[in-house]
């Protein structure tokens, strides 16, 4: 579900220990890419719709994406947009 948005902040990138071993690094830059541009990923229709709305009232955004190996991960964006966190579902 992508929106056309004008990209916002993605502030410092980290990622959690068990996502870095987890999973394909290949996979994690287009999935950030993504994510900034308003592609939300593996999300519901309600959870795109927070995530359009947190574009307009800096609210948190997150996002999920399945890497080649099938496994399923997270980009939180933090409301300050200070932060955004890889990490896996597991991770939170």
């Amino acid at each position: 579900m992508e929106t056309a948005t004008k990209p916002f902040s993605l502030g410092r990138i980290v990622i959690t220990a068990n996502a870095k071993q987890s999973l394909v690094m290949d996979d994690v830059l287009p999935a950030l890419r993504r994510h900034q541009r308003g592609d939300w990923g593996h999300v519901g229709r309600r959870n795109a719709a927070l995530n359009d709305d947190a574009l307009l009232t800096d609210c948190r955004i997150l996002s999920a994406y399945i890497d080649r190996n099938d496994v399923r991960f997270w980009i939180i964006t933090e409301a300050d947009r200070s932060v955004t966190t890889v990490l896996l579902p597991e991770d939170y």
